[in-house]
């Protein structure tokens, strides 16, 4: 049995009509019944009955929503020894039929009609058949407009319920893409900074370590310095730039993604920095590869000198990248491990570099190897589909 809810306003007041229609009405009934043109003597004390039951049957209905069952049974017992409590107890089914499911209110209509079919015997001169035929039509209307108005509270009810999960998955779903957008971006500021940042880190710390380097070399690693921080805050506004882009808009202007033709830019600008890197490249139809392909294993490279500057200053590196149309392409960075671990490192690392890393060969269907390997180097090793 549902739990009544507190009786509202509008409740008292819907209920207090329902009390007084019910009286008014059948009171006009029971005047009918005595006065009509061609009513019958009804004896005293059945008068008396009848307003006694009636008004009872009426005052029952303030308490149909926390008892409605209840309150139509009396409206069914009543109603075989009067006629004024016949709208109170048609109320009450109605209660009945709103609040509660099919069987219950079935039951209660049979019996409503059969109560009539008693006071047909209860009351001289009342024709039974004119009463069971009345008291069905009766029971009928308000049998199924209060299954009406059940039903379409149900339907109401149900589509609230639709639009609010529908909202709450879609902040749900909001929330989720937000989130990856965040990521995107976090992994994307990462790729594209750190290796700037590193080869200023790199660049300076040889004006640190070589104070008597002649000017003519100074002024050359000066002019890598700035500009190298120059492509790292022109990289930098162009992924703030997509942050402050319209949402709605469909002309977002993205940099230009890099390629497998980029990679060996890449390790050159390692190489004026100081770095020991050799790069292999074997690739057929470079000029062909997909954009992702490129993006990926530019990224996959870029991060594994990056993280050599970092965590392994002045070790020679190697790069390699082999590959084929329909046979794949397979990327591997090789640097030899570090004697010592500087106290001081260069460049802090937060570690999400490699991490980030395995995430984007995952999404590209490929596989990533990383770690130290047998023969004492740290290797970078990568798979990915072509």
């Amino acid at each position: 049995m549902p739990t009544p809810r507190p009786r509202t306003r509008r409740d008292w007041l819907a209920d207090g009509a329902a009390v007084a229609f019910s009286l008014v009405f059948g009171a006009a009934i029971l005047l009918s019944a005595l006065y009509g043109s061609s009513a019958e003597p009804v004896p005293a004390y059945q008068v008396v009955v009848d307003i006694v039951c009636g008004v009872g049957c009426c005052l029952a209905l303030w308490w149909r929503r926390r008892w409605p069952l209840g309150v139509a049974l009396v409206g069914v017992v009543l109603g075989t020894v009067t006629t004024s409590g016949t709208v109170g107890g048609l109320v009450a089914l109605f209660s009945l039929a709103v609040h509660r499911r099919t069987r219950p209110v079935v039951t209660v209509a049979v019996l409503f009609v059969l109560s009539a079919l008693v006071f047909a015997f209860y009351r001289p001169h009342t024709d039974p058949l004119a009463a069971l035929l009345v008291a069905a039509a009766l029971v009928l209307a308000a049998t199924a407009w209060g299954m009406y108005v059940r039903a379409r509270r149900q339907l109401l009810l149900s589509l609230r319920e639709r639009a609010e999960r529908a909202e709450a998955d879609q902040r749900v779903h909001e929330d989720g893409a937000r989130m990856a957008e965040r990521s995107r971006i976090a992994r994307e500021m990462h790729d594209v900074l750190a290796h700037r940042i590193s080869l200023v880190a790199l660049h300076a710390g040889g004006l640190e370590v070589r104070p008597d380097l002649p000017a003519e070399k100074v002024r050359e690693t000066a002019e890598l310095l700035r500009s190298t921080a120059r492509q790292a805050l022109e990289e930098l506004r162009a992924v703030i730039g997509v942050l402050r882009e319209d949402p709605a808009s469909d002309q977002i202007a993205l940099a230009p993604q890099p390629t497998l033709s980029d990679i060996p830019r890449l390790v050159q600008d390692m190489r004026q920095a100081g770095a020991k890197i050799e790069l292999e490249m074997r690739v057929d139809e470079m000029a062909g590869a997909p954009t992702a392909l490129g993006r990926d294993a530019y990224r996959i490279v870029q991060e594994a000198l990056t993280n050599i500057s970092k965590h392994a200053h002045g070790t020679a590196g190697r790069v390699s990248v082999d590959g084929a149309p329909d046979n794949g392409l397979r990327i591997e960075v090789r640097n030899r491990l570090p004697l010592h671990v500087h106290s001081d490192p260069t460049l802090p690392g937060s570690g999400a570099g490699l991490l980030g890393l395995q995430e984007r060969v995952t999404l590209a269907g490929g596989t990533l190897v990383h770690g130290p390997d047998g023969s004492g180097d740290f290797v970078v090793d990568a798979e990915l589909r072509w």
